[in-house]
């Protein structure tokens, strides 16, 4: 798709990177009225590999709002997981059939970001431009300029959310530091027809990979993603023609006839995060900004939360309803929960492979112990599923957390003041007091099903566009502008707001 459509009036937004998070921040982006481009390195998007495929609800239901509705026919919904030490079960969790959003879907990646892309296709604010290899970055006190293979782009921000081995990143000088682990996974995509439910499986020291692990996870049109963790040095085309692939398939899946190999590669896990979010008028999205272990499907779905974190916040800078501080609070909120992300990934990588001789014996312990006592199953930490992340601050429980539920309508990037009363009179007071600001308040009458579920009758509640809950006052005019200042940045901006 080339540059044009977006850009009419020329994108205010730069996105370096057509993945999933990238493609999302535009989607994003684009709900807001925010015209921008996405830069892409290759000629067209990539055919094959499954990839990053473990979607979560908080995705899902991201996806949702762009209309990527074809996600949810084309992905298999994970109907559980099991865990296994030999041919002992000895780890269960069952996910029962909901209405709505499953908790956990898998497709592969090359089908989201075909889905993303015909998105963007539609939106009169979003495009890609593929074949635009960025080559050097160069940013100043009004904009940022990227010059690439096809030319020289301008805008007011950046957003790298171009991978691992971000050029952005590079280009800016600014360290990944963490850690890689030396172990090896051989990844092989097969297409076989499989009876029995869609399950995540794990193996410890199955028979056919003695000491090692196994993964296999369900995907769309009946594709199975096996992962073998093998020594150092495998070589995956090797493994192929000398026919030990298809000896390590077929021990771990015996009951299939015959299989087709869809995809080959091999992949290993980094634990690694930058040291800040925001580099001026530059922000680092996805595996650019953090790169973490597999175990719990945290990498994508935690990029998509990066952008919808930030895609609100430029928004309101960009319409000039927010001062730049805002933008501050990006790096606060995302890295704190890429944090909390890297320890949970860093808890199961030295369950699955421990670093020291007392872990390896408490691994060994425990797994001999769950084949015999379902007590001693908790010990064992193979997964816990990634979850949408809490911006942790002190006060009422609800703030810093997703709202369990919020009116309807899409309000763009206005912020919402629900107020929980009786009295109608004081919330036409509190209406005309917050005209001047970028907030929607709506009335929440006693009984009220949304003011019931949250819990918040006879307060306000201040929510962001992204459906975070950013404070919970009393229904006061002064309360309740002072709280709608502070979410946008500026606790000075009620007095500044009257003069403008």
């Amino acid at each position: 798709m080339q540059l044009g459509k977006a850009a009419s009036g020329g994108p205010r937004v730069l996105i370096v990177g057509a993945g999933p998070v990238g493609m999302s921040a535009a989607l994003e982006l684009a709900r807001y009225g925010v015209p921008s481009v996405v830069l892409e390195s290759r000629a067209g998007l990539r055919p094959d590999g499954s990839r990053a495929i473990v979607l979560a609800r908080h995705t899902l239901e991201t996806f949702s709002r762009y209309g990527c509705t074809e996600i949810f026919d084309r992905g298999v919904r994970l109907e559980g997981s099991r865990t296994y030490y030999r041919n002992h079960e000895v780890g269960r969790m069952d996910f029962p059939a909901e209405e709505g959003t499953p908790r956990l879907l898998n497709l592969q990646q090359a089908y989201t970001e075909r889905i993303l892309l015909d998105r963007i296709s539609a939106s009169p604010h979003a495009a890609v431009e593929f074949g635009a290899e960025v080559t050097g970055i160069e940013q100043s006190d009004s904009g940022v300029r990227v010059e690439t293979t096809r030319g020289t782009f301008d805008a007011e921000y950046v957003i790298a959310a171009d991978g691992a081995h971000s050029t952005v990143r590079e280009l800016l000088g600014i360290p990944f530091p963490g850690t890689t682990c030396d172990g090896r996974f051989l990844l092989a995509d097969i297409q076989a027809d499989l009876p029995g439910p869609k399950l995540r499986k794990f193996w410890f020291d199955p028979s056919s990979n003695r000491g090692r692990h196994i993964w296999l996870h369900p995907q769309a049109d009946d594709v199975w993603r096996t992962d073998f963790h093998v020594p150092v040095g495998t070589d995956p085309q090797e493994e192929l023609k000398s026919g030990k692939l298809d000896r390590r398939i077929r021990a771990l899946l015996p009951e299939i006839d015959d299989y087709e190999l869809v995809w080959l590669s091999t992949w290993r896990f980094h634990q690694k995060v930058v040291g800040n979010f925001r580099a001026d008028r530059t922000f680092l999205a996805g595996d650019a900004a953090h790169l973490m272990a597999p175990f719990g499907a945290r990498g994508l779905n935690s990029g998509v939360e990066d952008v919808v974190n930030l895609a609100w916040k430029l928004a309101l800078v960009l319409a000039g309803e927010a001062p730049d501080a805002l933008l501050d609070t990006y790096d606060e909120e995302r890295r704190g929960a890429a944090l909390v992300n890297l320890r949970m990934t860093q808890s199961t990588a030295d369950f699955i492979a421990p670093p020291t001789p007392l872990q390896r014996a408490r691994k060994a312990l425990a797994l001999r112990a769950a084949v015999y006592s379902s007590r001693a199953r908790r010990y064992i930490n193979d997964v816990r599923f990634t979850t949408q992340g809490d911006y942790h601050r002190d006060g009422h429980p609800l703030v810093g957390r997703p709202a369990a539920q919020r009116p309807q309508a899409d309000h763009g990037q206005r912020l919402i003041a629900l107020v929980a009363t009786s009295g109608q009179e004081g919330f036409d007071r509190l209406v005309d007091e917050l005209a001047d600001l970028p907030v929607e308040p709506i009335h929440c009458p006693p009984g009220d099903p949304v003011a019931a579920a949250l819990g918040i009758e006879g307060s306000a509640i201040v929510l962001r566009p992204d459906g975070y809950v950013d404070a919970v006052v009393a229904p006061q005019p002064e309360r309740v502008r002072a709280a709608v200042a502070a979410a946008l940045g500026n606790p000075s901006l009620p007095d500044l707001a009257r003069e403008r």
